[in-house]
């Protein structure tokens, strides 16, 4: 059986892919991925996503320079989630979101007030990385 055959795969050919940074434990960014973005992960050794968006394969750190360093893919007991252990490359320290922050998670919840709060910086302003 094909590895990626055993990969429980939406009914759209996608499974949401998570990326965690090997060296903190950090999550840094939640993506989608189809068969092909999959095996060109593995071949390059490089995070390959589906772009829902865009409607293509999309190459992490492709305008960035932001590019994904993948040491494992792990699948989960159900699988149908992926997880990457990456290497943030392009930025010291690494920089996962399009906001120019290290993870897409940068927001939490104050359960006082009920409102999301920014509580990570941003290392480099996104107009300077996306041209």
């Amino acid at each position: 059986m094909d590895w990626l055959d055993e990969v429980k795969w939406d009914r759209d050919g996608l499974v949401p892919a998570i990326a965690q940074e090997a060296s903190s434990g950090d999550v840094l960014m939640v993506a989608w991925m189809n068969r092909e973005s999959l095996a060109l992960t593995l071949q390059r050794g490089e995070a390959v996503y589906w772009s829902r968006s865009r409607g293509r394969l999309w190459h992490k750190g492709e305008e960035s320079g932001h590019v994904q360093q993948v040491h494992e893919i792990r699948l989960d007991c159900d699988a149908d989630v992926v997880l990457l252990k990456v290497t943030q490359r392009g930025h010291e320290p690494g920089i996962a979101c399009h906001t120019g922050r290290h993870s897409c998670f940068y927001r939490r919840l104050d359960k006082d007030s009920g409102a999301w709060s920014p509580v990570d910086p941003v290392l480099k302003d996104p107009e300077s990385i996306y041209k």
